[in-house]
């Protein structure tokens, strides 16, 4: 059985390949599915926003040594029997209530059912109150920092590798990522709040950290083609993203280990649903990053490139060289 440096050593020398390019058809099948299956998620099962983007009413009850979500739920409706709430419970003694926008009355004798099916002080019940205006300010604001955040990862690709095909197929793979996690996202049943757009824009940049580390590779690789190295451009792709395979492997377990930690550990089982949003958005997304960096951005910078005349001369003549000393054998 091969060990994992041997392995990576066969990755590197070309003995052992895993065919990324010569296999992108099924690959680029595999992600269109993954990507329709997660825009139709979204549509039958759209995402839920946090009260920050769609404004309301927040309620927390502090000190409390059995949080029943019940009890708060009913209590809300003694006041407002038509209020649409979300109760959450946080770290086992408190209980959060999110709720549509209330009037100062309504707020306040909210307050006072919930101290009273809680049997707490009223000083344990905090309220807070957030506009629709502000709620739509935060959600222009996101979307202008990812409108942003893809044009500049355009704009210095494009100059760092000296091609905008590069830069395309970045941005392509960067897409990918952000559809598949959002999809899953959602599937789940987790809210989006400020803090999962910062998770999807961490997300994003350790996606074009690992593609721009596997592009400088290829960079590397298919300045060399030619009849000197005997490989076609597409293979002189493909053998650039098998040595920087284990590397993308390490990485990701590395990264993935600890989110993954305060996901299940921590929101799960501990009960600390504040850490769920960002740790469920960047688990997912380094996972789906470094295949998308893998199985799509890479193999599709090869199929942008492959089509241009003065490549395909040249791996012509490589196929041509191929064949004659096959037939001299």
């Amino acid at each position: 059985m091969r060990s994992m440096s041997q392995f990576g050593n066969d990755l590197y020398t070309g003995k052992l390949s895993v065919p990324f390019v010569p296999r992108r058809r099924l690959w680029f099948i595999v992600a269109i599915v993954l990507v329709i299956g997660s825009a139709l998620g979204l549509l039958v099962k759209p995402p839920q926003f946090s009260i920050e983007f769609t404004g309301g009413s927040q309620f927390t009850v502090s000190g409390l040594e059995q949080p029943d979500q019940l009890v708060a739920t009913d209590a809300v409706r003694t006041v407002v029997p038509d209020a649409t709430t979300k109760v959450t419970t946080i770290g086992g003694t408190a209980i959060r209530v999110q709720t549509d926008q209330m009037s100062a009355d309504d707020t306040l004798a909210v307050s006072a059912a919930l101290a009273t099916a809680y049997d707490v002080p009223t000083e344990e019940v905090t309220t807070s109150f957030i506009g629709p205006t502000w709620g739509q300010d935060v959600t222009r604001q996101s979307l202008w920092g990812l409108a942003i955040f893809l044009a500049l990862t355009f704009l210095i690709l494009a100059i760092y590798f000296r091609t905008w095909k590069m830069s395309a197929a970045a941005i392509l793979g960067l897409v990918d990522v952000l559809v598949i996690t959002v999809g899953v996202y959602a599937f789940a049943g987790f809210e989006i709040s400020p803090a999962a757009v910062i998770g999807f824009l961490t997300i994003l940049g350790y996606s074009l950290y690992d593609t721009t580390v596997v592009f400088d590779k290829i960079r590397e690789n298919t300045t060399e083609d030619g009849l000197t190295t005997g490989r076609t451009f597409g293979e002189s792709v493909n053998l650039a993203v098998n040595q920087t395979l284990v590397r993308s492997i390490n990485t990701s377990v590395v990264a993935v280990l600890p989110v993954a930690a305060i996901l299940f550990i921590g929101a799960l089982w501990l009960g600390a649903d504040t850490l769920s949003d960002i740790s469920l958005s960047i688990t997912v997304g380094i996972i789906v990053a470094a295949y998308s960096t893998l199985f799509v951005a890479a193999p599709l910078y090869s199929l942008f490139r492959e089509g241009e005349p003065q490549l395909r001369e040249r791996d012509e003549r490589v196929r041509a060289a191929r064949e004659l000393a096959a037939v001299d054998s």
